[in-house]
C-alpha cells in the first residue's frame, strides 16, 4: 500500500465533490433530522441512504428528502457503508450516522481541510451528544486529543475520506463492530487526519439504559479488547 502523493499546501487540487452516505435500520425518528442538515448545504453534494432492511418509515422519509436510497441484501453497517460508497460519485465520502446531525457551514470546513493539500486523505468533526451528562461533554473533550495524538476516529464523528484513500484501504472492514476504528485506523496511515472544529450532534439514546458512565467503560472495554486483539504491524 503507496502513500497517497503529496502536494504543495498552496498548489490547487482537484474540486471537492462530496457524497454523503447514512447507513439505516428503523431509523425513522432520527432520519430527517440527519438529512436535513446534509442536505443544507445545497446542491453540491448527494446523499445516499442504504437501508438494512427496515420496517418503520425510514425509506419513505429518505424518499421524500430526495435522497438516493438503496436496499442492502446485509444489515450491517460496513457492508451499508461500502454499497453506498460503491454508488456513488464524489471524490470525497462522509459517513453519517442517522442519529447524527451535521452542523451549519460542514461542507465549507471540509472543503477548506481538503481542497489545498492532498496530504489530507481523511478526518472528521468534533462531537457532542444530544444527553445532558457533564461526564459525556468531558469524553467529547477527550475524543478531540484521541484524534490529535493517535488520529483515530469513530463513526459518531461524520468521519469522511478522500475516495482515493477509501479505495486504498479497501473501504470498511467485514466485521460486526469497530468497522469505523478499523477504517480509521487503516486511513490514517496514508496521510493527514484531519478534526474540523464545527461540533456534530449526535444522539445520546445508547447512555439511556445503562447510564452514561457504565456505557462508556463498557465501551472502553470493548475497544481495548479490540485493540489488543488487532495483528501487529496493521
Amino acid at each position: 500500500m503507496h502513500p497517497i502523493p503529496s502536494l504543495s499546501p498552496l498548489e490547487p487540487v482537484e474540486p471537492i465533490r462530496v457524497s454523503v452516505i447514512v447507513p439505516v435500520l428503523n431509523e425513522a425518528a432520527n432520519l430527517r433530522a440527519c438529512l436535513d442538515s446534509a442536505f443544507a448545504a445545497g446542491g453540491e453534494v448527494d446523499v445516499t441512504v442504504v437501508d438494512g432492511g427496515s420496517a418503520d418509515e425510514s425509506l419513505d422519509i429518505a424518499r421524500a428528502a430526495a435522497a438516493t436510497v438503496l436496499s442492502s441484501s446485509v444489515a450491517g453497517r460496513a457492508h451499508q457503508l461500502n454499497l453506498g460508497a460503491s454508488r456513488s460519485h464524489g471524490n470525497v465520502l462522509l459517513f453519517l450516522h442517522a442519529d447524527t446531525v451535521l452542523p451549519p457551514g460542514w461542507l465549507a470546513a471540509l472543503k477548506g481541510a481538503l481542497s489545498h493539500d492532498a496530504r489530507v486523505v481523511g478526518g472528521g468533526f468534533r462531537r457532542r451528544f444530544a444527553h445532558p451528562s457533564a461526564f459525556l461533554r468531558f469524553t467529547c473533550w477527550l475524543a478531540g486529543w484521541r484524534v490529535r495524538w493517535w488520529g483515530c476516529l469513530l463513526g459518531d464523528q461524520a468521519m469522511f475520506a478522500r475516495r482515493t484513500a477509501f479505495a486504498a484501504v479497501g473501504g470498511f472492514p467485514a466485521i460486526k463492530i469497530f468497522e469505523d476504528m478499523e477504517f480509521s485506523l487503516r486511513v490514517r496511515k496514508l496521510g493527514r487526519i484531519v478534526l474540523l472544529p464545527p461540533c456534530v450532534l449526535s444522539s445520546g439514546r445508547r447512555f439511556g439504559r445503562r447510564g452514561a458512565l457504565r456505557q462508556t467503560l463498557s465501551d472502553f472495554d470493548l475497544t481495548m479488547r479490540y485493540l489488543r486483539s488487532r495483528p501487529k504491524g496493521r
